[in-house]
């Protein structure tokens, strides 16, 4: 869709009779953020004129120095389909947050993709993204709060009566085309109640701000249904979790540099030396493209999520996958990513890795073309495979290590991220759960 001006915006607001704007960004765990105004406030508004309490958003500032502001991206400008009537249209502007200088804050997710593809663009490529975003529906009770019970128990690709959820993944699609998505695919998931819609890759900044429509958008119309969706990752045993797999792509002089069709597979240095970069910093990305402690009840051996920091061809078994298109749809999959995560946090080191893979010409190991589920300790070690962590509190650590995170995050959302999930982690390490009951009360 074409790019709107500030003056666009406020014009296409008063032909469409835009009476409120949702004023919407993330705090750095990934939570949507919303101001609501009325259309007389928004050139106030597109001016970066619009002030906010920073001390109630987590991750932001500091009571004492606490006031900044919202500064609208007018390209983001759409109008909420679900909220049209006599009464006047709602819309949605996506926006940068700035201290009370006007200057872009350190600790604003959306600044911090900005900035890392700010230093990609300098090196001449733009980096195309295309997420496969999961998730699960469940039944309400009578007062409409969310309960345990999955909505059906269909499975991978079946279709109605079995697939219950057909209707709504209908809905959600037609709704996200009337603000220019193009869905490419809809279907049941592998696990009982789980589902999955694929919007076309854009670039990497549109491609996040789309996430966040997305995981809005599938809320509104499940519950439309009288339903609720869950971007839980494994909200249950014995099945598929969710993810989020990030395909992902540079391009350079408008062609994918990924790709060269002298090489065997296709492939050309920058992607090999990019695909080295993930391996290399794969472990320390964890906490924050994974940033639950449910996050990592989903790598379990059989279940198509990676345990191990390898990559394969065509082989959904370990973290990297190189799916078989060539030319211009070359691409790198990253299978560990789920929605946890705050996408624009994820994106940005996901990112970093890559480039600091080809600045420092990582060169990555031989592919694997096993299963890395069998795999056993004498060939990880004889291959120099790592596993992949297998709980936040790993993670943590791995993180706190890491100077290409601290780097990419910055100080300020490093240290607080790291502090704020580290509570996480003990909350949920000190708490029983109902398995430990069943497992021991009686036994011991």
């Amino acid at each position: 869709m074409k790019a709107l001006s500030s003056d666009e915006v406020i014009g296409r607001a008063e032909a469409d009779n835009v009476r409120f704007i949702n004023l919407q960004f993330t705090d750095i765990f990934g939570k949507l953020k919303n101001l609501a105004i009325t259309t007389s406030q928004l050139e106030t508004a597109l001016k970066g004129q619009i002030m906010f309490d920073g001390s109630s958003i987590d991750g932001y500032k500091r009571v004492e120095e606490s006031d900044m502001l919202l500064k609208p991206d007018p390209s983001t400008f759409q109008i909420f389909p679900w909220r049209t009537g006599s009464h006047g249209n709602s819309a949605r502007l996506i926006c940068d947050v700035c201290n009370i200088d006007g200057t872009p804050f350190t600790g604003g997710p959306r600044n911090i993709l900005k900035k890392v593809l700010g230093e990609l663009k300098e090196q001449g490529y733009d980096y195309y993204v295309g997420p496969e975003v999961e998730f699960f529906l469940f039944e309400r009770d009578e007062k409409g709060n969310p309960i345990t019970k999955i909505h059906d128990d269909a499975g991978y690709f079946d279709a109605a009566p079995t697939d219950l959820g057909e209707d709504a993944r209908r809905d959600i699609c037609l709704l996200l085309e009337k603000m220019g998505f193009e869905i490419e695919a809809s279907h049941h998931e592998a696990a009982p109640g789980q589902h999955e819609i694929d919007f076309k890759y854009d670039e990497a900044l549109a491609t996040a701000d789309k996430i966040t429509t997305f995981k809005l958008a599938v809320k509104t119309i499940a519950k439309q249904h009288g339903l609720h969706a869950t971007f839980m990752p494994k909200p249950f045993r014995g099945a598929n979790g969710t993810c989020m797999h990030i395909n992902q792509s540079l391009f350079k002089d408008g062609k994918n540099a990924f790709y060269d069709e002298e090489d065997e597979l296709g492939l050309s240095q920058e992607a090999y030396y990019f695909i080295g970069g993930l391996i290399e910093h794969g472990r320390e990305l964890a906490a924050i493209t994974n940033a639950s402690v449910n996050s990592y009840k989903r790598f379990v051996p059989g279940y198509e999520a990676p345990t191990d920091v390898a990559w394969g061809i065509c082989n959904r078994t370990p973290l990297i996958r190189i799916p078989g298109s060539r030319g211009v749809a070359t691409r790198v999959e990253l299978r560990n990513p789920d929605p946890t995560a705050n996408h624009y946090l994820a994106l940005a080191v996901i990112l970093a890795a890559g480039l600091d893979g080809i600045n420092n010409k990582i060169s990555p190991p031989p592919y694997y073309d096993g299963c890395a589920y069998e795999m056993d300790e004498e060939t990880r070690k004889k291959k120099g495979i790592k596993r992949f962590p297998a709980s936040l509190n790993e993670a943590l650590d791995e993180m706190e290590k890491s100077q290409l995170v601290r780097k990419t995050l910055g100080d300020h959302v490093f240290n607080t991220y790291l502090k704020v999930k580290k509570q996480e982690w003990r909350e949920y390490n000190e708490e029983i759960h109902q398995w430990e009951l069943e497992k021991y009360l009686s036994l011991y």
